[in-house]
């Protein structure tokens, strides 16, 4: 059964309609073919109404979407299948929030790396509710070396509200841990790609979000803090979400206009949850394009560009 936002109310209805006269149709043997096609241009009208005019905090809301795919339907669909998924950081455990592997597309072997999140309640304890913890990103880093050492292209694909903010993580060197990553990450000597394909929460997104190419989909965001935590700073309550959405300019919009991601990959109208094939497709196009002219690069000057590109972020030159 799908899922509808509140803002997706609208969609919800006509669709339901569309359902009934069908029934109508099937029940009573009265065409109901005129109908159905008015209710289905009506329904084309209100979802473009809809989608085009989206504000920060609808944004968040799909790109938290529980039918919007995740890390594993986009591997799955890259790669055909032929992902095989690698575990463990050889020194704590494997943390489940935080998975990668080699898998190919069209023939070419590339490293994935990215954050699961769950698609039931179960999966999401299972997944810690794509939060790693410091093994998860020491996992990722043996991964990016191991690409490194055979000379495989990376891709990171990150979905996160951050990085595990408990006791434990903290113990166990949570800050120093992505610190390093963004650290080995900047000296990789392989193409590094990083796509956001959900939410790209504070460090725990940088932790896996250094590249040669930040690119971000459509319904997704990017920022030093979720717009809920913004607000209880801030304001002492989560009632001033939407306006900490609107302030922290975290749309991919916000961040393409800010030079922080290279490209912004758009989604059907409708979203990523209801045209999965397509946005896959628009994933698979991107890759590709960046990777062809990536790997022409000679890998000492690829780091130099790297470095050049997030230290020059935040950095204001005036006229």
């Amino acid at each position: 059964m799908a899922n509808y936002l509140p803002f997706e109310e609208p969609i919800h209805a006509i669709e339901e309609e569309i359902v009934k006269a069908r029934e109508i149709e099937t029940n009573s043997g009265v065409s109901t073919a005129k109908m159905v096609k008015d209710l289905e241009r009506k329904l084309k009208d209100t979802t473009e109404d809809i989608f085009k005019n989206l504000s920060p905090w609808q944004r968040v809301q799909l790109s938290r979407h529980p039918d919007r795919p995740y890390c594993l339907d986009y591997i799955n669909a890259l790669t055909g299948g032929d992902f095989v998924e690698l575990h463990g950081d050889r020194g704590v455990k494997d943390d489940k929030a935080m998975i990668g592997g080699f898998g190919s597309i069209d023939g070419q072997s590339v490293m994935f790396v990215g954050q699961q999140k769950g698609s039931n309640t179960k999966l999401r304890q299972y997944r810690n509710f794509g939060m790693p913890n410091p093994e998860g990103y020491r996992k990722a880093l043996r991964l990016f070396r191991l690409a490194e050492k055979f000379n495989k292209p990376i891709v990171t694909l990150i979905d996160t509200p951050g990085a595990f903010p408990g006791l434990e993580a903290e113990e166990r060197g949570q800050g120093e841990a992505i610190a390093r990553n963004i650290y080995e990450m900047m000296n990789l000597k392989v193409p590094v790609i990083c796509i956001i394909i959900g939410e790209g929460a504070s460090g725990g997104a940088l932790g896996i979000g250094v590249g040669d190419k930040v690119i971000m989909l459509e319904n997704s965001w990017y920022s030093v803090i979720s717009p809920e935590n913004c607000s209880t700073i801030l304001w002492r309550s989560w009632d001033y979400k939407e306006r900490a959405a609107e302030v922290l300019k975290l749309t991919s919009t916000d961040m393409k206009e800010l030079n922080i991601v290279d490209e912004v990959i758009k989604e059907p109208i409708g979203g990523a949850h209801r045209f999965r094939d397509e946005t896959f497709s628009n994933v698979k196009k991107v890759i590709l394009k960046h990777l062809t002219k990536l790997q022409k690069m000679d890998p000492e000057k690829r780091c130099e560009k790297r470095m050049e590109k997030f230290c020059e972020m935040g950095v204001y030159k005036g006229k």
